[in-house]
């Protein structure tokens, strides 16, 4: 199982100043003045079973930049020869509708697009690693330029496949009908 989305808006700012590490008794310190250096989007596939990212980096999300980071992963093994391969997204505007459920499985007639709930993006394990990514390489932003922040999404992509295990996903099929008997109580 595939766990896809795509992280827009990624902004390069350039800090006036670098910031300070914290020390003892001293929180980290980030300037608050930058300059912008543009946007980007990192397109990203999650193997849930084996702990793997996939990705991209695009000038902006689309269907083309999805498209791609499909049949990126779709021609590799174990997927290219596997009976069948889900991909769950979000709704998304690069993977909305029956336009794009039809779209995958014309291109890949193994893949199977499953798109969650609207507004239960939360269900969707790329979205830890995009928290993980987030946390650990992107903040606080200080990059010279688009280049150096795609640089460092991709190294820590690289680092994150040589390290990681599966997330120990716990929520159940009756942890989701509690929730929903609980949202439809209150």
């Amino acid at each position: 199982m595939i766990s896809a989305d795509e992280k827009s808006q990624l902004q390069a700012l350039r800090r006036r100043h670098h910031g300070q590490p914290a020390g003892p008794g001293q929180a980290r310190r980030v300037e608050f003045e930058y300059t912008r250096g543009g946007t980007l989007a990192y397109m990203a596939a999650y193997d849930v079973h084996h702990a793997k990212v996939f990705g991209q980096i695009a000038p902006k999300t689309g269907i083309e930049p999805f498209t791609q980071l499909v049949a990126e992963v779709m021609t590799t093994e174990p997927y290219a020869s596997a009976k069948r391969v889900f991909w769950v997204v979000d709704n998304g505007s690069s993977h909305n509708g029956w336009r794009s459920i039809l779209r995958m499985q014309d291109a890949h007639p193994n893949a199977r697009l499953v798109h969650l709930p609207v507004h239960a993006s939360w269900l969707n394990q790329i979205e830890i690693y995009f928290s993980i990514l987030q946390r650990k390489a992107i903040s606080p932003a200080d990059f010279t330029d688009l280049d150096h922040l795609a640089e460092r999404i991709l190294a820590f992509q690289d680092r994150y496949n040589a390290n990681a295990e599966p997330f120990d996903w716990r929520y159940t099929q009756d942890d989701l009908n509690n929730f929903l008997t609980r949202l439809t109580a209150a």
